[in-house]
């Protein structure tokens, strides 16, 4: 079987740029990618750097209506990209470097539209005011990009239970943007976003929202951020049956980026406070061993186990 074809000087520079971009702008997705084979590595890096392209849009200082425009000129160019018309000596790498990820793997680059329609929601400030609202959002915004990222990693060869790997990897995706939501808070009340439901808000006394490094007065912020975090963690537990279908290198990826965000919940379980002070993070080192515990398939080697007795 012959193995990938060499991609030209321009597209190797092309992918250079994602993965410097991918390095400088994510260091938590980029110590679960770098345990991929050169390969899929760069087709994750390219899919980084068109998502990281939308959400600094979205994140950005233009007037909204100017917002809308780019993002729709983003959306023309995932269509280009669709068409085959963006040449190996574009101008521009992020194309370039998506173009041929999209002809080596099978990518649903429909997914890249549903999270310029998230980014959209966020520009038109959209609240949710329940987690069934909430998670339309999330699926656009990071439900999908785990879907794109199954179309990297695909499935092992007689994996049982693949028909339903997209939707485990959607789950996941879910499960890392609520503990985004959790971990930056402070910092989106900042930038006037509420991302929490508001039914959650209401339940625990938070209606009024995160101004400062101290909770609401007279509500139950512990309770809140406990109850976020239970959810956050019964979506891992549900996204992590993806594992067993991946090969070893992919199934290390996906733990490896899990880990650190599971990590992240555990922090923020013990301190809730510690998210309206600043933003909670690991140290390098603990996200090293992640990533070692990652390419040793204990995490998938446990899941497997638990649905075999689940089967029994």
């Amino acid at each position: 079987m012959e193995g990938p074809t060499q991609a030209s000087a321009q597209v190797q520079a092309a992918y250079s740029y994602c993965e410097a971009v991918t390095g400088q702008q994510a260091r938590n997705f980029a110590y679960g990618i770098r345990l991929l084979p050169t390969d899929k590595r760069q087709a994750m890096s390219a899919l980084y750097a068109f998502s990281r392209r939308v959400d600094d849009i979205g994140d950005g200082a233009l007037a909204p209506e100017a917002k809308r425009e780019r993002l729709e000129s983003t959306r023309e160019l995932l269509d280009r990209i669709r068409q085959h018309a963006v040449d190996e000596d574009d101008t521009d790498p992020v194309a370039v470097a998506l173009a041929d990820a999209a002809g080596r793997f099978p990518l649903p680059l429909g997914g890249l539209d549903e999270l310029i329609d998230g980014v959209l929601m966020d520009v038109r400030g959209e609240t949710y005011e329940t987690w069934d609202d909430l998670k339309v959002y999330c699926r656009c915004v990071a439900g999908a990009i785990g879907r794109l990222s199954l179309g990297v990693f695909g499935t092992q060869t007689g994996a049982r239970g693949t028909e339903r790997a997209g939707e485990y990897a959607d789950t996941l995706g879910l499960a890392l943007q609520l503990t985004n939501i959790l971990r930056d808070v402070r910092e989106d009340a900042g930038n006037g976003r509420t991302y929490l439901p508001a039914d959650d808000l209401a339940k625990f006394g938070c209606s009024t929202g995160f101004h400062s490094a101290t909770p609401p007065p007279g509500s139950d912020f512990a309770g809140l951020v406990h109850f976020e975090v239970r959810r956050a963690r019964a979506l891992f537990v549900e996204g992590y049956r993806l594992l067993p279908m991946l090969d070893r290198r992919s199934g290390a990826c996906v733990a490896a980026m899990a880990g650190i965000y599971r990590r992240l919940l555990d922090r923020i379980e013990r301190d809730p406070e510690a998210v309206l002070r600043g933003r909670v993070s690991l140290p390098g080192r603990e996200k090293a061993f992640v990533a070692v515990r990652g390419l040793s398939g204990l995490d998938a080697r446990h899941v497997n186990r638990q649905s075999l007795r689940g089967r029994a």
